[in-house]
């Protein structure tokens, strides 16, 4: 979805290119039977691939070669360079893989490869449940799909349509740059495809761990023999007056940003409370359709608890220079029909209000089977839960953090994909334990902030090159060791500083900093 098809340029590689002119390990960008590829040279081998990331048309010719794979400069997905599958999130669908022959000092790409075929372990599970139809459901029945797995596949979601694209909620398809078939993550038809029984807009009311079997409102039961627990997160709502209001939204849901658009056709002002990442993309998301914004948040500097004062303060700036108006240091005591008032401040007319106010694990299915539960649905690192034959994935699972030597719980998009990816390999038999960076971007209008990794209590903050200039790599650091890297145009940069974390090498992250450095200390 999005991107769009990669310019043909360089090399005519079906004409063949010298062996001795790859560089190891650099992606050269030509192309094939009418179609752009490239190719890589990893020792004496040479592999080509389809040009362009299958999940955003990401430039794969700028990305970053690790081993025999390839990764995508935009949004970190993964590709096997040798069969095209795609082995890491955001990406879902395989991409197009290519034969490639040496005849003497030349390389020459050919036809395409056929998709890898795999089996099953005979131990493979006979059914499978997936309770939560969001972005870990998704990228399980498709990596299980993948692997070979031939067994029963049941996807149980609380919502319509099924699986979709979240992050797009609050950035193109709000903005109205993205049209609504980008959203789903698969059709109805691919999941029939795929043979997953997808049943949406139904929630799972209980799970009976000893006869394992999760029971559906209305009554029917489906039995399992593994079973993925990736229920998600609910956004939260302010207990104050007013807060129900019918121009009173939260988004996490398809239905959510559909209700945020349609009151954005008839509004003029809109208060985002919350200078959250998701606060600050919806108004951005409004400006661009013409809204006067105002956003309304507690902290001094947007953001300065995840990205550091000075990367917050470019973001406040940047926000600014659209029109949107801030008022930091306040939260809302009530809303009316046609208000926000202010805890501090003067009242904010406004007929849209946007609550971007952070989000609740849910929890309440995995307490009632008896999971262990603490901030979320405790697992090993394997991701799997307290109770045998379930795993749980996504923004409610708390699992431990190598680089941070804690157990964690991410709300990142990609985080759940490949969690949820990880524990279609693990039912197969995998005994790999999860050790994959946490990653997420954040767009705000022509910017896009990159973020590696997880620093909840830094006590440095190092600036490489310059934020003025959208230019930068901060770290952030505690105790001496550099836990997060968020990056602005240094795209390179911030996919070497995921592959060192997910070897959990963190001398390795700051071996790829720049040498010159321009430093600023902040504390928590």
């Amino acid at each position: 979805m999005g991107g769009g098809a990669t310019e043909l340029t360089g090399p005519d590689l079906a004409a063949g290119v010298a062996f001795d002119e790859l560089t190891e390990g650099t992606p050269l960008l030509g192309h094939a039977g009418g179609e752009a590829v490239v190719v890589v040279r990893v020792g004496e081998d040479v592999h080509a691939i389809g040009a362009s990331c299958t999940h955003y048309g990401g430039p794969l010719a700028q990305g970053l070669v690790v081993g025999h794979t390839i990764r995508c400069p935009w949004h970190h997905a993964c590709f096997d360079l040798k069969t095209g599958e795609a082995i890491g999130a955001p990406a879902l669908p395989d991409n197009a893989c290519y034969e490639v022959a040496r005849a003497g000092a030349l390389v020459q790409v050919r036809t395409k490869k056929d998709a890898p075929k795999r089996k099953a372990p005979k131990s493979a599970p006979k059914a499978i449940v997936v309770v939560g139809a969001g972005a870990a459901g998704a990228a399980c029945v498709e990596m299980l799909r993948k692997q070979g797995y031939g067994g029963k596949i049941t996807m149980i979601g609380a919502e319509e349509p099924g699986p979709v694209d979240r992050p797009n909620l609050s950035k193109d398809y709000l903005a109205g740059t993205a049209p609504e078939e980008w959203i789903p993550l698969g059709s109805r038809e691919r999941y029939t495809e795929l043979k997953v029984d997808l049943i949406p807009s139904t929630p799972v009311t209980s799970i009976d761990v000893a006869a394992k079997k999760v029971t559906l409102e209305g009554g029917r039961s489906v039995a399992y023999d593994a079973l993925l627990l990736a229920t998600g997160a609910e956004p939260s709502r302010l207990p104050i007056e007013g807060g129900t209001l019918p121009h009173v939204h939260t988004l996490r849901s398809l239905a959510d940003s559909r209700g945020i658009i349609e009151n954005a056709k008839t509004a003029k002002r809109a208060v985002v409370v919350g200078a959250s990442f998701i606060g600050l993309e919806v108004a951005a998301s409004l400006v661009a359709r013409g809204l006067e914004v105002h956003v309304v948040g507690p902290e001094p500097v947007p953001l300065a608890r995840a990205l550091g004062e000075a990367l917050g303060a470019h973001v406040q700036k940047l926000h600014e220079s659209k029109g949107v108006k801030f008022h930091l240091g306040t939260t809302p005591k009530a809303i009316t029909a046609t208000a926000v008032l202010l805890a501090k401040g003067d009242p904010i007319e406004a007929d849209l209000v946007v609550l971007g106010v952070g989000v609740k694990p849910r929890v309440a299915l995995a307490e009632a089977a008896g999971l262990k539960v603490d901030n979320g649905v405790v697992v090993d690192d394997h991701l799997r839960t307290s109770a045998p034959g379930i795993w749980a994935a996504g923004d409610i699972a708390r699992y431990p953090d190598p680089r941070v030597g804690e157990h964690v719980r991410i709300e990142h998009w990609v985080v759940a994909e490949r969690q949820g990816q990880h524990v279609a390999r693990a039912m197969l038999g995998s005994d790999a334990p999860y050790h994959d960076a946490p990653f997420f971007w954040s767009v705000h209008y022509d910017m896009t902030i990159s973020y590696v990794g997880h620093a909840p209590g830094y006590d440095s903050v190092e600036v490489f090159g310059s934020i003025d200039a959208n230019d930068a790599a901060v770290a952030f650091r505690k105790n001496g060791k550099t836990l997060a890297v968020a990056t602005l145009n240094r795209d390179k940069l911030s996919l070497s500083v995921d592959a060192a974390m997910a070897r959990n090498d963190l001398p390795g992250v700051d071996a790829v900093l720049p040498v010159s450095r321009r430093s600023s200390l902040g504390f928590m």
